[in-house]
């Protein structure tokens, strides 16, 4: 029967796979004459034909027609590949064989149908492993369990994915074994990449942030390790050193990787490994010595699972794992758990070897395994499944030799049973059982464990929703999650040594190897760092900085100082930094400035002296005189001062001049009126009242005004009288580079080439001093006798050399930012612990002793004197100045504005038909403007008078005209006696 034939009816696969008819020899027989030939070729057609229609026949009749679906088997086939003798695999044996034996002990499940399971023994071999597994793929296997092995899995997985068979493995969990890669691949436990975040949440829970990584170098060791390392870049922390071991590594090989990871600086060892080698692994640990205090061991969930699967662990073991912290797989505690953890010693004695077998994590998702896979063989049958297989057809092609690829075929059934197994959702003793949309089981979560004295305790929990935790992960996960670090807590640990101190991770290398530490070999400013002539010791501040904090240290470090520097000039520190990239020093101690481009190249400590670049120059006492007191205010200042004050007595007599008797009179009156009350309100000593609101609201703002200008003056003043001034032609390094002067530096100092590559500096212009006689001789010259006009130098020096020459000083601020630091190789953790050192000595006080025991002497003092003060400028008060003016506008346009409306208003009143020239007009407005409006109010109410009388007396011309008289009469008496009537109102 060809391949058509099978799929119309995969009921008779079976039958188009039975042997043909023996038509062999008869063939051989008819060979000698062709009418015989033709006879059995009609013979074989005509039997072909009749059972192609018998086909048919029953295919329309039990589809076509009924439509009826497929039976379910009696018997379905699975199998299991594990390594029996293992600590897993004797445990998941039992565990699949009372699942298998509970499914099929219970009709509800699978309907009346039995699994069948085939388990093989791979006997700790992969490559047994392999072929057994591809063994079931010949027995009409529908899904296998296993392998047990992560690095038979990778295999196994290639033909499970070509051949449609679901591989459904519990031990399995190393993380690159990806369903993208292997679809038919199902992990039915929890990923290493779980296990490996709750590792790097307790490492950074205690602040590691290295740590040795110990594993078995396969596709298990390898990926986990890969797995920890992305884990603890995201939590700034990283593997320092690998050691991998061979799988079945020696004692002498383990000993060696061992003697290895004890030369090197951490002390966080994360083992991971299989349960068989880990106990040899800790034993010889113990021999080396590095189960002692200091140490720290994290396993991953072999040593649970070892504890578990063997107890009571015997005295000799127990002590090689002290202190040891591990993980196990959290399952909530239930009915059904509790159940199979009370019939587990019933089903362990039942074994022919008779032995005490524990009950591990593993044997509990082993159980759950046969469990999910008996639903989702009972979905697939409702789905429509059935049982049937075909021949692979590229296997076809690799017919030939002793190899039955043929035998070999593809589940049919393959990809719904896979669908079926992905959508299982039910409640197994591990708890909650079903698949993500990545197919890792839901709730992953962990128990923190620490093996102590015979047995081990629980310290906390890990989950994937909250991370480190003493709450049940149950309970956690009915909340939202929640990663801050202020909520991750676990009991207190006993570390190996049986000690409670949290461990510092990290110890200087006992490898018999000096720290070499470049010093630098100065020849000016010894009192900062110098070699003792005639020996390999050095003295100085630096040095007696740098034994102090190493003195703090809780370990011994042992150095050797090398002189760098050929004791005739200044060495670069950037140089020296540069040999400890190159390795030919481990540190450099000294005046050395923590800089962007040295930071690339070294690590830094704390700096232990802040110091940045200053200018130098020469400066010149200033002498007062008898006109001492105009020095507080600038040209500007004082210019604007004045023009504001007799602004504000104009605006002020504006506001007033129509309302108050004070600011009326001849016009010599009023200017001499305005000058006093402008520049009276200086002392406040004006005598004029203010009667409009206007002008009391503004004088208010001006008094204000006045009164900080008086503050400042006075301030100023004082300090020009009382404290010694200074002055420079230079102000500092803007008016330095502005410049074509020569500039001197430090020779070996970072600031020329701070000069020439931030402040584009022309190398021509810089000068290199050596020694503090060259600066005094440099900056006594001047750029006209060959010298420099200023030199720029590190504070630290510039202090130290001004206390002894104080004919020069600072000018200017500071413009960088930086310090001295102790300088170590990339990742030194020495780097770390020395900038603790270095702040414990600021805050005791010791840091402040050696400073003044090297650097406090002064010959001079400079103390109550200072640089020339910049006088108070205009820019100091603009803001005061804008605000004043701005009042003194709005106020103006105010009182314009209710001027204007007034005058209008009073000229439509009496306006005369003949008044248009606008000569005339402007004339009217100022006549107006200048009588005060008391008067101007009294004779439009007259007026308004006698516009009645005249509409009631009109027929009496005499009364009229002595009313007109009148009015003249009166007008003429306004305003500086002018006769103001004539503005024709």
């Amino acid at each position: 029967m060809d391949q058509r034939e099978g799929r119309i009816l995969p009921l008779f696969v079976t039958l188009s796979e039975s042997p043909s008819p023996p038509i062999v020899k008869p063939l051989q027989l008819a060979s000698e004459s062709p009418l015989l030939v033709e006879i059995w070729v009609w013979i074989i057609q005509f039997t072909m034909k009749l059972f192609f229609l018998l086909v048919l026949l029953a295919f329309f009749n039990g589809y076509g027609v009924s439509k009826s679906f497929p039976t379910r088997p009696d018997v379905v086939s699975i199998g299991s590949v594990l390594s029996v003798d293992s600590i897993i695999g004797k445990v998941a044996k039992v565990a699949i064989e009372a699942a298998v034996e509970d499914v099929n002990a219970n009709p509800d499940v699978l309907g009346g149908t039995k699994l069948k399971l085939s388990l093989h023994d791979s006997n700790f071999s992969g490559f047994l492993g392999i072929m057994e597994a591809i063994r079931f793929m010949e027995m009409e296997t529908v899904a296998i369990i296993g392998p047990q092995s992560s690095v038979t899995t990778h295999v196994v997985s290639y033909f499970a994915n070509e051949l449609q068979v679901p591989l459904l493995s519990f031990s399995s969990t190393e993380p690159t074994l990806s369903p993208l890669q292997f679809p038919f691949f199902v992990r039915t436990s929890l990923n290493d990449l779980f296990q490996m975040a709750a590792i790097a949440d307790i490492i950074s829970y205690y602040g590691w942030r290295e740590v040795i990584a110990i594993y078995v170098d396969d596709d298990y060791g390898r990926n986990g390790i890969v797995a920890l390392s992305d884990q603890l870049s995201t939590r700034r922390s990283k593997i320092s050193y690998r050691a991998p071991l061979r799988s079945r590594a020696s004692i002498d090989e383990i000993r060696d990787v061992l003697v290895q990871v004890a030369l090197t600086e951490s002390r966080i060892l994360v083992v991971h490994t299989y349960p068989e080698r880990g106990p040899d692994i800790m034993a010889t640990a113990q021999y080396l010595g590095m189960m002692n205090e200091g140490y720290v061991w994290l396993a991953t969930n072999w040593l649970s699972t070892l504890l578990d699967t063997n107890p009571p662990v015997s005295s000799e073991a127990t002590k090689n794992i002290q202190g040891v912290i591990t993980l196990r797989i959290y399952t909530a505690e239930s009915k059904p758990k509790k159940d199979f953890i009370s019939r587990w010693k019933t089903l362990t004695r039942n074994e022919e070897t008779g032995a005490s077998i524990g009950l591990s994590t593993y044997g509990l998702y082993a159980y759950d395994t046969v469990w999910l896979l008996a639903h989702a063989i009972d979905t697939f049958f409702q789905r429509g499944g059935n049982i049937s297989f075909s021949s692979h057809l590229k296997l076809k092609e690799l017919l030939g030799g002793n190899l039955h690829f043929k035998a070999m075929s593809i589940f049919n059934g393959g990809n719904l049973l896979l669908d079926s197994i992905l959508q299982v959702n039910m409640t197994g003793v591990t708890g909650p059982f079903r698949f993500t949309s990545d197919r890792n089981l839901v709730l992953p979560a962990f128990e923190v464990i620490n093996v102590i004295g015979s047995g081990s305790r629980k310290v906390g929990y890990w989950s994937n929703n909250s991370g480190l935790s003493v709450q049940p992960p149950n309970t956690l996960y009915t909340k939202p999650p929640d990663h801050s670090s202020s909520n991750k807590k676990l009991y207190a640990i006993i570390w190996p040594g049986e000690t409670t101190l949290i461990p510092r991770g990290w110890v200087f290398p006992y490898n018999g190897r000096h720290l070499t530490i470049g010093v630098p070999n100065r020849v000016s400013f010894v009192d900062f760092v110098a070699q003792i002539p005639g020996t390999d010791m050095f003295k100085g501040y630096c040095i007696d900085v740098f034994t102090a904090a190493l003195s703090l240290l809780p370990y011994a470090v042992p150095y050797k100082m090398i002189s760098y520097g050929d004791g005739h000039n200044n060495p670069s520190g950037t140089e020296l930094i540069h040999l400890i990239t190159s390795g030919a020093f481990d540190a450099a101690v000294g005046d050395i400035a923590i800089t962007t481009n040295r930071t690339r190249m070294a690590d830094f400590t704390h700096p232990f002296v802040e110091s940045g670049l200053v200018v130098v120059a020469p400066i010149k006492k200033i002498h007062s005189n008898g006109w001492a007191f105009l020095q507080p205010f600038s040209h500007k200042m004082w210019a604007v001062t004045g023009i504001f004050f007799l602004f504000m007595g104009v605006v002020v007599w504006i506001l007033e001049h129509r309302t108050n008797d004070d600011f009326r009179g001849p016009p010599r009156k009023q200017f001499i009126t305005v000058l006093w009350f402008s520049f009276s309100t200086l002392i406040f000593a004006q005598r004029e009242n203010i009667v409009s609101t206007l002008g009391r609201l503004l004088v208010i703002l001006w008094l204000f005004a006045v009164l900080i200008i008086n503050s400042s003056y006075t301030a100023s003043l004082t300090s020009i009288l009382t404290v010694q001034q200074l002055s420079s032609p230079i102000k500092g390094i803007g008016s330095l580079l502005n410049s074509k002067d020569p500039i001197g530096y430090q020779q070996g100092s970072f600031a020329r080439d701070y000069l020439v590559e931030e402040l584009g500096v022309q190398e021509s212009r810089l000068v290199p001093l050596k020694l503090p006689e060259d600066y005094v001789k440099a900056l006594k010259d001047g750029p006209q006798n060959g010298g420099v006009a200023a030199l720029i130098d590190e504070r630290a020096y510039a202090e130290v050399f001004l206390s002894t020459h104080c004919e020069f000083s600072i000018v200017g601020k500071e413009f960088t930012k930086n310090g001295w630091g102790f300088a170590f190789q990339r990742d030194s953790r020495l780097a770390v612990d020395m900038s603790t050192a270095i702040l414990r000595l600021s805050e005791n006080g010791d840091l402040q002793r050696i400073h003044d025991k090297w650097l406090l002497g002064s010959a001079c003092s400079l103390q109550g004197a200072k640089l020339e003060v910049d006088r108070l400028s205009l820019t100091i008060f603009e803001g005061l100045f804008l605000i004043c003016g701005l009042a003194c506008l709005l106020a103006l346009v105010i009182y314009f504005i209710k001027m204007i409306r007034l005058f209008i208003r009073l000229r439509s009143e009496s306006e005369s038909p003949g008044e248009s020239s606008i000569s005339q007009r402007l004339q009217t407005f100022l006549s107006f403007a200048d009588e005060k409006e008391e008067e101007v109010k009294a004779c439009s109410m007259r007026r308004q008078q006698e516009w009645a009388s005249t509409r009631s007396l009109d027929q009496n011309p005499s009364t009229v005209y002595s009313m007109k008289h009148s009015e003249i009469s009166s007008n003429r008496s306004i305003s500086f006696g002018e006769p103001s009537s004539h503005y024709n109102m």
